[in-house]
């Protein structure tokens, strides 16, 4: 085990290698120019050189990549083109948000999603089934977007029982923004709960045809222990994957969600590095969000291990 994860942290450190470099690369072929960006257009040609030397734009690429890299490494993240401030307290508490509404959005549509994809193998193409497959589908279907209008018609406006604006201080405690984190949840969790429920039910429809589900069936062994025991241990080895791709996501790609709700998310914090071709705050963002894709992989690695045993000798 110390040796399969020791080869996965390797691997890790080799794929955040690569991101740095397609994301440096990235960010110096985007159009315009930076420094010109960052003072405006009626900056003057001696105020744009001299902000592109203190920035050290006129240096070589690999020696601004290099630099780069370093003090990124030492936890220099530099500060933004735009506000001038440190980015890394930035980044880091945009994170925080990040994560205080993916723990909500899990909790919501994995236990859910699965609990709806066994649901739906059981009675598999019966009227259960088809209504979970037809309900879940439509969810996914629906712009994120629309979803969230929706929502906020029906629980901040009709019933008033939730803020319609997700824009909380940076120093609020999970306790504190918790009101203000529901609905956004329940955007992500309506958009993300069909694809755990499609994957759960096709895993344990194939599950529930295997030798060994049946032979323990024929031992006369109730059908819950056989469910819990036999059943989901594989069934969900699909579904972790689609779980640990899912964090990734949360952290990283609710630009719509964070948009339409106000919420400062690093999704969000990245689109305005973006708009304002703040290289600097770009390449942190696009690093934490490949880290967190990293570790969240090799989180599910691990978990596979637990459900099946095939895996945990593999990786002694």
């Amino acid at each position: 085990m110390t040796a399969y994860l020791l080869r996965r942290l390797g691997l890790i450190l080799l794929t955040m290698l690569l991101a740095s470099i397609v994301i440096f690369v990235a960010t110096q072929i985007l159009p315009g120019d930076v420094a010109q960006v960052s003072l405006g257009q009626f900056a003057t040609e001696k105020a744009v050189e001299n902000l592109r030397q203190e920035l050290g734009l006129n240096r070589p690429a690999y020696v601004q990549y290099a630099d780069w890299l370093t003090k990124f490494v030492r936890g220099d993240w530099g500060n933004s083109l735009t506000s001038r401030q440190p980015v890394r307290p930035m980044v880091m508490s945009r994170l925080r948000n990040s994560a205080m509404l993916a723990v909500i959005a899990l909790a919501l549509y994995v236990p859910l999603g699965i609990a709806l994809g066994v649901l739906a193998a059981l009675n598999r193409e019966k009227l259960v089934d088809q209504a979970i497959s037809a309900l879940t589908m439509a969810f996914v279907g629906l712009p994120e977007f629309v979803t969230a209008l929706l929502l906020i018609a029906l629980f901040a406006f009709a019933l008033a029982v939730l803020p319609a604006n997700s824009s909380i201080s940076p120093d609020s405690s999970f306790r504190a923004a918790l009101p203000s984190l529901i609905l956004p949840a329940i955007t992500v969790s309506l958009t993300s709960l069909g694809y755990v429920a499609r994957m759960t039910r096709a895993s344990t429809i194939d599950v529930l045809r295997t030798d060994y589900v049946r032979a323990a069936e024929l031992k006369g062994l109730p059908r819950m222990q056989v469910l819990f025991r036999h059943v989901l241990r594989n069934a969900l080895l699909p579904t972790v994957t689609i779980v640990a791709m899912g964090i990734g996501y949360l952290i990283g790609g609710l630009i719509v969600t964070e948009q339409v709700f106000g919420y400062p998310g690093l999704g969000r914090l990245l689109v305005y590095a973006i708009q304002r071709r703040d290289l600097i705050l770009i390449q942190a963002c696009s690093m934490v969000v490949v880290l967190v894709f990293s570790l969240s992989n090799l989180a599910a690695d691990l978990l596979y291990s637990f459900l099946n045993p095939r895996i945990r000798v593999g990786i002694k």
